[in-house]
């Protein structure tokens, strides 16, 4: 299996209390240990207000974090989960990405998907489309990327979205392009945009959601005339690992404890609360047999959050030791 670390960005209020002049050094600090160690990649989500309630806390903004980090490491590749297509034109997305995997030396990942947090897009003065036209915009913005990252230019006479021979030079370092990651479980529009274009999907993560998402995956490729093995299939875990079930929900609760004054009791006790299902949650004995489930299930990416990290790695430090050797 393959696992990605992601970085605290502040947007699952996971910065709270860290002036913001040191952020950056802790956000580049878990970088640099990804970066070193036995971590294929990192990741920040692309999301602009904090969840589960938009706040006055930090949130650092997605491809401003992918260029910093493409200066700062030198192995790690780069990815967020995931970039919202709503959010910028798609051609100036490509030629940003494009920027940053020459930064990078050729290490960019591409997570694509239709945008969901309704305040973010408002607020932003993006509207909220209907879900059909988000899905209709995300197709039209894959082309353009795939068609600015293979031949150099884009054009397409779109319904949302319209670009006239923009051109994307230099290329992204990596051939063909940079790699996309499709993120989301659509099944008639998401997951067929998946079987044409991604090398990567992104979806439910559940033992019985992520099966029946395979399925429509593999259906979609059969339509089309792609391998289906072609296609990593990837999700997106919470982990909260100790040496005993006691310490663990120790550490829940010191999470807890952190988010309250910023989310109320209620709204703390479900933020938490997604923890208990997770198979990642648990010993390391626990954490790797969930895993291993996973994997049987042809899971053969995982993208960790842990939410202590910014204030304690101890956490990173047990999973590196004693799960991912056995994994990876």
């Amino acid at each position: 299996m393959r696992f990605g670390l992601f970085i605290p960005q502040g947007w699952r209020h996971d910065l709270l209390g860290i002036d913001p002049s040191e952020q950056w050094g802790v956000m580049n600090s878990l970088a640099q240990r990804a970066d070193a160690g036995a971590w294929e990649s990192l990741w920040v989500y692309d999301h602009f207000h904090t969840v589960p309630v938009p706040s006055e806390e930090a949130t650092h903004e997605a491809w401003t974090l992918m260029a910093a980090f493409a200066a700062s490491t030198s192995r790690v590749r780069l990815g967020q989960m995931c970039t919202s297509m709503g959010y910028r034109n798609p051609a100036y997305l490509a030629k940003v990405a494009a920027t940053v995997d020459i930064i990078s030396g050729g290490r960019t990942e591409m997570g694509i998907g239709a945008g969901w947090y309704e305040h973010e897009w408002r607020a932003y003065g993006y509207g909220f489309p209907t879900a059909p036209e988000r899905l209709a915009a995300l197709r039209e913005g894959v082309e353009i990327m795939h068609q600015a990252w293979t031949t150099g230019t884009a054009t397409l006479d779109g319904k949302y979205f319209q670009v006239d021979g923009a051109i994307v030079r230099p290329l992204p370092l990596q051939e063909g392009g940079i790699p996309m990651w499709v993120a989301g479980g659509g099944e008639k529009v998401t997951l067929k945009i998946a079987a044409k274009y991604a090398k990567y999907t992104n979806f439910d993560g559940s033992p019985e959601g992520f099966e029946h998402k395979s399925e429509v995956l593999r259906g979609h490729c059969d339509d089309l005339g792609r391998d289906f093995s072609d296609i990593t299939r990837s999700t997106n875990y919470n982990v909260v690992i100790a040496d005993s079930k006691a310490e663990v929900q120790d550490r829940i609760a010191a999470i807890r404890a952190r988010v309250l004054p910023y989310l109320g009791e209620e709204r703390a006790d479900a933020f938490v609360a997604e923890y208990d299902a997770s198979p990642t949650v648990g010993t390391p004995e626990q954490v790797a047999e969930g895993l291993r489930s996973m994997e049987a299930r042809g899971l053969a990416y995982s993208i960790l959050y842990f939410p202590e990290a910014a204030y304690d790695q101890s956490g990173i430090e047990l999973f590196e030791r004693s799960v991912l050797p056995e994994l990876a």
